[in-house]
């Protein structure tokens, strides 16, 4: 059997794509809408209490925030956009006049799931592309109370690392490897846990396998006196990575820029499982929408008049939330480092796609 062949009439796939998709979207705008207003009645009121904030910094607390609402909500709009479309065409008999003209059920549903990979393509590449960067500078506006944004250029702020009983707090870093600078450089120098002194910089620069810092005071705790010092050096096998890739946002950054701090990061000799498996769920994830046609087709066969409809429909729905569940629980133990990453983005997918094709195959084929 060819490709084309394999798909009932095109009149019929576009028929069946197009009910999938105009449910899917509503069913999103209907979950975005509500849960965004729900979001604003807590965070509106933290957003108006910085002095100047109006109506302009509630909307684009809002622009910043549906993107993640509709990345992380799209799944199961798709989930239930499947089940609302497969059950109304079982309760017109359409899927039994399907079935009559000699069409498998997996025939069926090769429509809704071609339809499906559409929208996980559209998925990533909106995830990829609007939902980092949103979810990026609403943490940054978060850390400032929202506040006015300082201008992004690449640069990190507000970090800090600890060299052997040494606390090294910097306000910004620029640059990336030997090349990187610190501004606003302050050391809290201390003994065990009892803090000897602070030391304060403005500029430090990398030199040899420390830090060059000038503009350097040193407020003596015992003594309570401050003293202006000459440029000396500090941090001796303080790596620049410990200042550039000390606080990584998965969920702030594209798959591309991701992949490539997950490579600078192994170079430095530092763990990445964690960032690994968030990689690897940035391609699963999207694709879980492919899945949800196989786990919502149990509401798609079956005599409509037996009056089991509305329970497999609730099975479909039970699958997807379980695939959810199970989803979460296997990323969260890869952040652990108890599931390899590859194990933790994939394991729940080829599972449910697994149980899917059971259910799939013991009720219909």
């Amino acid at each position: 059997m060819s490709l084309v062949n394999f798909f009932p009439s095109r009149t019929m796939s576009f028929y069946m794509g197009k009910m999938f998709l105009v449910r899917t979207f509503a069913i999103l705008a209907g979950l975005v809408l509500i849960l965004q207003s729900l979001d604003l009645l807590s965070e509106s009121s933290k957003i108006i209490a910085y002095p100047g904030n109006g109506d302009a910094e509630v909307w684009r607390y809002v622009g910043l925030r549906t993107p993640q609402l509709i990345a992380t909500f799209l799944p199961f709009a798709v989930l239930l956009g499947t089940i609302l479309a497969l059950s109304q065409l079982n309760q017109n008999s359409e899927v039994i006049a399907m079935k009559a003209s000699g069409l498998s059920a997996h025939q069926v549903l090769a429509p809704l799931i071609l339809t499906a990979l559409g929208v996980a393509a559209l998925s990533f590449t909106f995830n990829d592309r609007i939902v980092a960067r949103a979810t990026a500078t609403l943490e940054q506006w978060k850390k400032v109370e929202y506040g006015p944004l300082p201008i992004d250029r690449g640069d990190r702020a507000n970090v800090w690392v600890k060299d052997n009983d040494d606390l090294i707090v910097v306000d910004q870093i620029r640059g990336r490897g030997d090349a990187a600078q610190l501004y606003g450089v302050t050391v809290y120098e201390r003994t065990g846990q009892s803090l000897r002194s602070i030391l304060t910089a403005k500029h430090g620069v990398r030199d040899g396998t420390g830090w060059k810092v000038d503009g350097v005071q040193r407020f003596d705790i015992a003594a309570g006196t401050l003293a202006d010092l000459q440029p000396l050096r500090i941090a001796e096998g303080v790596r620049p990575d410990q200042f550039t890739l000390s606080h990584i946002n998965a969920d702030g950054l594209s798959f591309a820029a991701l992949r490539e701090v997950i490579n600078d990061l192994r170079v430095a000799g530092r763990p990445t499982k964690a960032l690994e498996g968030s990689l690897w769920h940035k391609l699963s994830g999207p694709l879980s929408s492919v899945l949800m046609p196989l786990l919502g087709a149990v509401a798609a066969f079956g005599i409509a008049r037996s009056g089991k409809l509305f329970v497999r429909a609730v099975i479909g729905m039970a699958l997807g939330f379980l695939y959810f569940v199970a989803d979460n629980f296997a990323l969260a133990m890869g952040n652990l480092g108890a599931y390899p990453p590859f194990l933790a983005a994939w394991a729940p997918f080829l599972l449910f796609l697994m149980i899917g094709e059971a259910v799939l195959l013991r009720t219909e084929e």
